[in-house]
């Protein structure tokens, strides 16, 4: 079987490439997604898939406390997922992966245009290579294989194309209401084929720092909205420190801040000769994997009321903690988990060498589907995160086809082989 699914992907791949170039020429930020939804949605129907495309309805989603988004309406940005039925009696598997990407920020920052998909020296470049559109090709050429070989899995196979992942994942959220579940799942982000089990959740916040205001002449009538923000960030820090002291986790030991909290927006002051009375700060809050975001939102909350500890001011001002904007479910996984086992025996197979195991840095969709949709998900794709998000994104088109491999033989392996058709 391994020797039948690598010569397939061999053989197919300048097509695997030419369909990785035809998605990232299709810039599909926040509200453009339909067009490369359409494509994915084309590619499932070629492969004899059930194909269901459907817009996230918003007000069903605005009452869910998971929810999270700038918009409250998805025209235009369907959410995609094929399913490949199995003959029973095999585990099921969910395969997700979202096709919405940041945009490309300055152009002039760019070696190739962000949409061209060039190809230099083995190398896709384009917005979205990496982040994950290249761990979405190598899902549909795995899927492919085993359709093209004319595989019959005892176990149904879900594919799911999402929206909004980077927004917090209103996507995937809508997929789990419309009842997609399955015995476990995996996402092909960009780990640089580290498996993780494991991914750290987030949430922004927004503090507001409170001062009062006089002439610049007479500061000293004054308080400085200012020079309280510099307590309250150096008090934030401390939080950060007593947080990470508790990570004892193996799968963390190569991190040195496995859940920071990062102040990434300071605003305050409207005058240069006048007293600053109110200074805003925002940030983002790393959550643990096992830990639950309203845990975390309480001990921020309780840590701040502790500012009176070091200045009296902040006993009758204290400081405004709201959260606003994205978030990011934590997921855990047992390392020990049956498809874990099975994910490193067909790494081993292809890759030749022992695979890293280890907690993620950042979010997925992957903590939704654990928590949520009872569907305990690991994270593991090609690309690096180092080129996510960066001007030149690529991904090495190499470890495409490798991932898909691994992933093709892993669902094989996970949902049970029944028969090859003739």
């Amino acid at each position: 079987m391994p020797e039948r699914i690598h010569e397939w992907i061999t053989l197919h791949r300048d097509a695997g490439t030419a369909l990785l170039q035809q998605m990232v020429r299709i810039a599909s930020i926040q509200g453009n997604e339909k067009e490369v939804q359409l494509l994915v949605a084309d590619q499932l129907r070629g492969m004899r898939m059930d194909v269901d495309m459907w817009e996230p309805d918003g007000e069903e989603l605005a009452d869910h406390p998971y929810f999270c988004s700038p918009r409250s309406r998805f025209a235009g940005s369907p959410n995609v997922v094929g399913v490949m039925k199995g003959t029973g009696g095999g585990r099921s598997i969910l395969l997700n992966g979202h096709v919405d990407v940041v945009p490309e920020g300055q152009r002039n920052q760019w070696k190739h245009d962000p949409y061209s998909g060039e190809v230099v020296d083995g190398k896709l470049f384009g917005r979205g290579s990496t982040d994950m559109k290249g761990g979405n090709t190598a899902l549909l050429l795995a899927l492919g294989a085993i359709q093209g070989l004319g595989l019959k899995l005892k176990g149904d196979v879900i594919f799911q194309s999402v929206v909004e992942e980077e927004s917090g994942g209103a996507g995937t959220l809508a997929a789990i209401l419309r009842g997609y579940r399955a015995d476990a799942a995996l996402i092909p982000e960009p780990t640089n084929f580290r498996i993780f089990p494991k991914q750290q959740g987030s949430m922004w916040f927004r503090i507001e720092v409170k001062g009062r205001s006089a002439h610049g002449g007479t500061r000293y009538e004054g308080v400085s909205a200012i020079e309280k923000s510099v307590k309250v960030i150096q008090h934030i820090l401390e939080l950060e420190k007593e947080r990470n002291a508790r990570i004892t986790d193996p799968l963390y030991a190569k991190n040195p801040i496995p859940i920071p909290i990062n102040l990434g927006v300071i605003q305050g002051g409207n005058w240069p000769s006048s007293v600053p009375d109110t200074v805003k700060l925002e940030g983002r809050m790393g959550v643990a994997p096992e830990e639950m975001l309203q845990d975390a939102k309480e001990e921020m909350l309780k840590w701040l009321e502790r500012l009176q500890e070091v200045d009296l001011w902040f006993a009758e001002h204290p400081p405004e903690l709201e959260w606003y904007g994205a978030q990011w479910v934590p997921g855990s996984v047992d390392p020990e988990h049956p498809l874990m086992h099975v994910l490193m025996q067909q790494f081993r197979a292809v890759k030749q060498e022992e695979p890293v195991i280890e907690a993620s840095p950042w979010g997925t969709d992957g903590g939704l589907l654990t928590q949520l949709g009872d569907t305990p998900c690991i994270v593991f794709g090609p690309g690096i995160t180092e080129v996510a998000h960066y001007p030149n994104e690529h991904i090495v088109l190499e470890d495409v086809f490798k991932a898909a491999e691994i992933i093709a033989l892993t669902l094989i392996d996970w949902c049970g082989f029944d028969r090859m058709e003739a």
